[in-house]
């Protein structure tokens, strides 16, 4: 498994694990997909504070604390969602920095950890007080609190403001051959900050399982593009590897993201895995080929 330097002396495995959608009602079934993520060389594990409502922070923590003294591995999570835990439900954005240096108290407790690796905004406008959030990030780092801070946003308007006036190491976005809008960022963003690349497969668009989750999830097609330019889209990137998830990822390496892909069950993980170890190294061409087989497109919205 190859690891990915950020600044802060922080390594962030390659492939990393998004930890949303893994089945809390099974522990069973969540502490085997850990366990081979581990053993697989995955170091990295993704939550946050909003997934159903701590719970997701809180089982994770339990089910890692095992396997502390064996391996050595990174924990990130995100903040400004104002949620009711008992009540299950979502009450607001606050990106204050009372909100933040409260939120993080709560997510050290849920995860058991004295300090949190990763600790990433969790959205922002461009109406929010940035430098108030940013103060609150970097007082959390001083204070040891946390070892590193990023932020998980689509708005280019938020992402350039933290760029130039912040110290983020990591920059969180939907990011895969078809949802290609990030490259816009990609191919601007200062070295030092790391792209992680949240739905690597698109919802299982770019798996085994293309043609049926095209039908079931895509009908009315998605971004610019219909259901039958999906289609077709697929058709093409299948042409230049018919295992569409190592090609996700072989696209996602040449950009050098950090791959957080989610999973459900053991079963998800373990052809994530297998995808991994199989991807290509791509030449230049090899990358224009996937370029030229899909839409270029770029955010339209909040922009500077």
């Amino acid at each position: 498994m190859r690891n990915i330097q950020l600044k802060d002396d922080i390594t962030l495995s390659e492939l990393s694990l998004g930890c949303m959608n893994l089945p809390l009602d099974d522990r069973s079934e969540t502490e085997k997909i850990i366990r081979f993520a581990l053993e697989s060389g995955i170091t990295h594990f993704d939550t946050a504070d909003l997934y159903q409502f701590g719970e997701n922070e809180k089982v994770l923590g339990e089910v890692m604390q095992q396997f502390r003294s064996d391996y050595t591995f990174t924990i990130g999570t995100k903040a400004g969602n104002e949620f009711d835990a008992e009540k299950r439900e979502k009450i607001g954005w606050n990106p204050s920095a009372s909100h933040i240096k409260s939120a993080v108290k709560d997510s050290l407790g849920r995860l058991g950890m004295e300090a949190i690796d990763l600790y990433q905004l969790h959205g922002g406008t461009i109406e929010d007080n940035k430098d108030e959030t940013i103060s609150a990030f970097e007082d959390l780092k001083k204070e040891g609190v946390i070892r590193s801070y990023g932020i998980s946003s689509i708005r280019l308007n938020v992402i350039d403001y933290y760029l130039k006036h912040s110290d983020i190491s990591t920059l969180m976005m939907q990011f895969n051959p078809i949802d290609n809008r990030p490259l816009e960022v990609a191919d601007n963003l200062n070295k030092e900050v790391k792209i992680l690349s949240r739905g690597p497969v698109m919802k299982g668009l770019l798996s085994g399982n293309s043609r049926k989750v095209l039908e079931n999830k895509f009908e009315d097609g998605v971004l610019e593009y219909s259901y039958e330019e999906l289609q077709d889209t697929i058709s093409r990137l299948e042409k230049i590897n018919g295992d569409l998830t190592a090609l996700s990822y072989a696209f996602l390496r040449h950009n050098d993201a950090v791959i957080v892909n989610g999973v459900s069950s053991l079963a998800q993980l373990e052809s994530n895995v297998e995808s991994y170890r199989s991807m290509p190294e791509l030449s230049q061409q090899e990358y224009e080929n996937i370029l030229d087989a899909v839409k270029l497109i770029r955010y339209e919205e909040h922009r500077a």
